[in-house]
């Protein structure tokens, strides 16, 4: 479903992602494991054109979308729930879900849409007319999960959604990843729990530096000695 090919990518002088190449399949969780400033959140940031790419080939389902705008990757089907949820505070949650359906016109399919984001999120159900902004931290989360989830998006990327949460919290929030992921969406997700983080994918790759150094199945790489004492404390 994604393919990036050679994908270099600067800030000012500082070359911070070195001709990486990796792919998504249809129906995968592909996670990007790796320390702070490896560059896993301009990898997101860069595939959803956010971000230019100095060189490079980003492909979605074959078709070369290196050159589009980050509107029209969005319907073509990328949806990014970002690195800090960044929720609309001063909207309601329902007001924050149907942003998240903005380019979308088919009102019978938004209205499927928002029932089965409650039902991945009961909570946003019963908070639907409260301020985003009020929302736990854990809500706040599933809420910029689920606001991603209205485009209806072939490929769903999650930065850092355990991010500042209960332990508790982070494993109703991997279940729910892995709930999403059953019902048909391909998810890419970048996260610094790489333990919860291989537990979930079907397959991994490891960033150091701006560089892909190891890759392998979620439990190949739970069992490599080289990550178990790099990233799981082994």
């Amino acid at each position: 479903m994604l393919e990036i090919r050679n994908m270099d990518v600067h800030y000012g002088v500082i070359h911070v992602l070195k001709g990486i190449s990796f792919m998504v399949n249809d129906g995968e969780i592909v996670t990007l494991i790796g320390a702070n400033g490896a560059g896993k959140t301009t990898t997101l940031r860069t595939i959803s054109g956010l971000k230019k790419p100095r060189n490079g080939t980003i492909l979605l389902d074959g078709e070369d979308i290196t050159a589009t705008s980050a509107q029209e990757r969005v319907k073509r089907g990328i949806s990014h729930a970002p690195e800090g949820r960044r929720i609309f505070p001063d909207m309601t949650v329902l007001e924050n879900l149907e942003l998240g359906a903005y380019l979308r016109k088919d009102k019978e399919g938004i209205t499927r849409d928002l029932k089965m984001v409650y039902e991945h999120f009961p909570i946003l159900s019963d908070r639907k007319k409260q301020l985003a902004g009020t929302l736990s931290g854990g809500e706040q989360q599933m809420l910029a999960i689920g606001r991603a989830l209205m485009s209806r998006p072939k490929i769903l990327f999650l930065d850092e959604p355990s991010m500042g949460l209960a332990p508790f919290l982070v494993q109703e929030i991997f279940n729910i990843i892995k709930n999403i992921n059953k019902a048909g969406t391909t998810i890419l997700l970048v996260e610094q729990n790489a333990s919860m983080a291989l537990q979930v994918a079907h397959r991994a790759y490891v960033l150091e530096t701006g560089s892909i150094v190891l890759s392998g199945t979620g439990s190949e790489l739970m069992q490599s000695d080289e990550i178990k004492k790099a990233y799981l404390g082994g």
